[in-house]
């Protein structure tokens, strides 16, 4: 099977980058009572600014885009925005190798750690990022979202 790759997204991805980010967010609407912040993102603006990686998963029998980080440089850490995987792309690996892109994309850039937060009713992710080797580092309220922020250190 061809391996997969991620790349910096074009502005023929943002409807992709929208579809996948719905997919993966709209189950937790009703959970946390508020939209999740990734599905208001202006996407176009994300990937006018470099921001966005996608990749696809042959195999998956889904064409194009069935996953993306949004990251951005931020006082000296690489801040991880968004993680979205098509809920038809789940259990194939692809947030695992979208997590190490990050890690790899943060110490080519120089920065020795990566930073991220989740709501605090995604319980999924916070089993799923310590696993990965990041440690709780704060949980606070911002506006109507309760988060617990992440860091792991990468250099």
């Amino acid at each position: 099977m061809e391996r997969e790759r991620i790349r910096p997204a074009v502005a023929a991805d943002v409807p992709a980058v929208e579809a996948v980010t719905d997919a993966a967010y709209r189950p937790y609407v009703e959970r946390i009572g508020v939209v999740p912040q990734p599905m208001e993102a202006d996407h176009a603006a994300n990937v006018a600014a470099g921001k966005v990686f996608v990749t696809d998963e042959p195999g998956t029998g889904l064409a194009g885009v069935v996953g993306l980080v949004v990251v951005e440089v931020s006082d000296g850490h690489l801040f991880l925005d968004s993680v979205a995987v098509h809920p038809g792309a789940h259990g194939r690996g692809v947030g695992r190798r979208l997590l190490r892109f990050v890690d790899a994309h943060a110490r080519a850039l120089g920065l020795s750690e990566v930073r991220l937060y989740t709501n605090a009713m995604m319980w999924e992710n916070r089993e799923i990022y310590p696993r990965y080797g990041y440690e709780v580092v704060a949980r606070r309220v911002d506006g109507p979202y309760d988060r617990v922020h992440y860091r792991k250190r990468v250099l």
